[in-house]
């Protein structure tokens, strides 16, 4: 009992740090956005502009102190194991996979709630994806966010609780990583993706093969998708199809062919990966391929969720991007 009570304590000191860190995020995109309205209140139409007005306050203040805040809590260093290229391979058709069918599911969700609600969900990432500079979406979702995002979602989290088991480490990033995108769109292959990077990192302790894995998954999510989507005109292409007017429709997409044909391609793509990183998902899941090794603390089964949920620290943190979550899904 003295053990659970200590690993409580444990926990509830990471969510709390994670929650303060949050809250810092927050008052500092706000301050950012309040003071641009003041002076320049012209500036927030501009998408550019007001993007800029929330990564900057994110990653120049409320990222370094919120790892400040975490480095408070004791760590130990996960073991280092070479990846070979070939596995390297396996693990991206594997990560694609996941997301695609994962964000599939996100979307049904939320297309089932916009039918209760009697109104669409906002998809807020696709909505800044498609409205702001690609290079911007290049620098930002490519580059930054995810060397960022694994060091404080991947690296800070697994090695404060990998000394539990590494099932729990892997539950514990994937879990707090969905969460901290804040709506339900993304909260689904977040979690999925989260925590098949955290299984990585478990197993190799490198922490840029999980960078570059999210990497791969923004660029195509958020600069191939974006482009491809553009040049074929998706909204017109959609509103002729509506229409029902076939001649105007194959008008169209004659007029675009090779836009279409590379729209194509991409959809194959995203077919392909499903299938063949659904496949391989099946194959390592029938070998046991996925197995969690224990931790030098060994939680008492029954007492898990107890113990890393169920504190002060983890159930405030989930509860208030719960609530943020549901917020986002009835504006």
């Amino acid at each position: 009992m003295e053990e659970i009570k200590v690993s409580r304590k444990y926990f509830s000191k990471l969510g709390w740090m994670f929650l303060l860190g949050t809250l810092i995020i927050y008052v500092a995109q706000l301050t950012s956005m309040y003071l641009i309205k003041a002076i320049r209140p012209e500036w927030m139409e501009n998408p550019n502009i007001s993007l800029l007005a929330s990564v900057l306050p994110l990653y120049l203040i409320g990222m370094p102190l919120l790892i400040f805040l975490v480095k408070k809590v004791p760590a130990e260093q996960v073991e280092q194991h070479e990846m070979k290229r070939w596995q390297f391979a396996v693990a991206a058709i594997m990560c694609f996979g996941l997301v695609y069918i994962s964000n599939i599911v996100g979307n049904i969700f939320t297309i089932i709630i916009g039918f209760l609600k009697g109104g669409a969900v906002q998809n807020v990432m696709a909505n800044v994806a498609t409205s702001v500079s690609i290079w911007f979406v290049l620098v930002y979702m490519v580059l930054i966010a995810p060397a960022m995002e694994e060091y404080v979602f991947r690296k800070l989290i697994v090695d404060r609780t990998v000394r539990y088991g590494q099932g729990v480490a892997v539950v514990m990033s994937g879990l707090m990583f969905g969460l901290f995108h804040g709506n339900l769109n993304q909260f689904v292959y977040a979690f999925v993706l989260g925590a098949f990077l955290a299984f990585l990192y478990v197993k190799t302790g490198k922490l840029k093969i999980t960078i570059a894995l999210h990497m791969m998954i923004n660029f195509m999510g958020g600069v191939v998708s974006v482009l491809v989507i553009k040049m074929i005109n998706l909204e017109k292409y959609q509103q002729i199809a509506v229409s029902g007017d076939m001649q105007a429709l194959m008008e169209y997409v004659m007029e675009n062919l090779t836009a279409f044909a590379v729209y194509g391609l991409y959809v194959l793509f995203v077919l392909g990966m499903i299938i063949a990183g659904g496949v391989l998902l099946i194959v390592f899941l029938a070998k046991k391929r996925f197995t969690f090794e224990k931790g030098e603390v060994v939680l008492p089964k029954g007492k898990r969720f107890y113990t890393v949920i169920l504190n002060s620290g983890m159930i405030v943190y989930c509860l208030l991007w719960i609530a943020m979550i549901v917020y986002q899904l009835l504006l």
